[in-house]
């Protein structure tokens, strides 16, 4: 239980940071405690030219260098599994995909005698995706989460519903996104309504990370990239520490400026907290130049929030988004730029994973593949 100390540490300043920021800057903290929150009453930003480039530009320095590597190093894919371990799409993962698919026409058709339930089908959506993503990984590797894991997994439900919470929260501040098709009017049904959907989280992105993880070719040459071997790691822990502290502040104050800081402060700030306590971080692997587990992970954010997006856009009850300076050229309901948040939030999911593991006493790490490495923390 001791890998919960740094989240238990953080977690005064994830939640107090943004209200002080609030309070320095003349605002009203209690607003914020509104239940169901009010998320669309802020004026934001008009589009503007220089941030959007300014973004775009960050985003590809962040993410071509890793997809340029794996796209130009010669590879050749072995089987993730031996012949003997894989075997047919199982006939439980036949269900997930019925499943998925009546949940899917439910979500977007209009039919009457289905208004009852399309306001409600995004958790039968990703319950399904969840079952057919882990019949694809048992397919491919012989293995997955669900038969090897089950009690892992399901402990990832009720804890994906607090993760995102969190965010709900932080979201509050910045406002980019809303909801739509709700039609709630008390606080006990509106978090009734609410958390089974966000329990889906923490499963379907690591899930798709367990079955990206059986494609080596997807990772190809980041075992053996651009090695971070910080002299003093534990000064470095500080200073992101206290990055990170200072973008929560921010963003209670200048929410227009820092709001891309929502999904980044809290990765900068749990391993920052791990590091100075000498615990393991999802970061481990890079200091010899293994990007492989980052990498996966941000993809596996990437591709759940494509498959969010999609099912958000014709679906009845939806978010719609507000973001300032570059809420232009939309792909379904988010602008273009938008998808950049998912890279580091699949980042997020991984750190929280692996502090459910570790408090549930897992001490054999496997990577995404089912390789077993030494010197990692706990994998999801």
């Amino acid at each position: 239980m001791s890998e919960l100390i740094p989240l238990l540490l953080c977690a005064p300043l994830l939640l107090g940071l943004p209200l002080l920021g609030v309070w320095l800057s003349g605002g009203d903290p209690a607003v914020y405690a509104e239940f169901p929150p009010v998320t669309h009453r802020l004026a934001h930003a008009a589009f503007a030219w220089p941030v959007f480039w300014g973004m775009a530009l960050l985003v590809a320095g962040a993410v071509v260098p890793f997809a340029w590597r794996v796209a130009a190093f010669p590879f050749r894919e072995a089987s993730p599994a031996p012949p003997a371990a894989r075997g047919r799409f199982p006939a439980w993962g036949w269900a997930g995909v019925a499943w998925l698919a009546l949940a899917w026409a439910a979500a977007w058709t209009r039919m009457p005698w289905l208004a009852p339930v399309q306001a409600h089908t995004f958790t039968p959506i990703w319950l399904g995706y969840v079952v057919v993503v882990n019949a694809l990984t048992q397919r491919r590797a012989g293995k997955c989460m669900l038969t090897r894991r089950p009690g892992y997994l399901l402990l990832l439900f009720p804890v994906s519903a607090a993760f995102w919470w969190f965010f709900e929260y932080l979201n509050r501040f910045v406002q980019t996104w809303y909801y739509n098709g709700v039609g709630v009017d008390t606080p006990l049904k509106y978090f009734a309504l609410a958390t089974p959907p966000f329990a889906t989280v923490l499963p379907a992105v690591t899930s798709t990370y367990e079955l990206l993880g059986t494609f080596p070719r997807l990772g190809g040459g980041l075992e053996a990239f651009a090695r971070l071997r910080p002299r003093r790691p534990r000064a470095l822990a500080a200073v992101l520490l206290a990055a990170a502290s200072a973008s929560l502040l921010g963003i209670g104050i200048w929410p227009d400026f820092l709001f891309p800081l929502l999904w980044i402060s809290p990765l900068a700030m749990i391993p920052g907290m791990q590091a100075l306590l000498g615990r393991p971080t999802i970061f481990a692997g890079i200091r010899r130049g293994d990007w492989r587990r980052c990498w996966l992970l941000s993809l596996a954010g990437l591709l759940c929030g494509l498959c969010w997006e999609t099912w958000n856009f014709r679906s009845l009850a939806r978010w719609v988004y507000e973001v300032p300076f570059v809420d232009r050229f939309r792909l379904f309901a988010m602008p273009l730029l938008g998808y950049a948040g998912y890279l580091p939030f699949g980042l997020e999911c991984g750190v929280v994973a692996d502090i459910v593991a570790g408090a549930g006493g897992r001490t054999e790490p496997e990577n995404a593949g089912g390789r077993k490495e030494e010197g990692e923390t706990c994998r999801c």
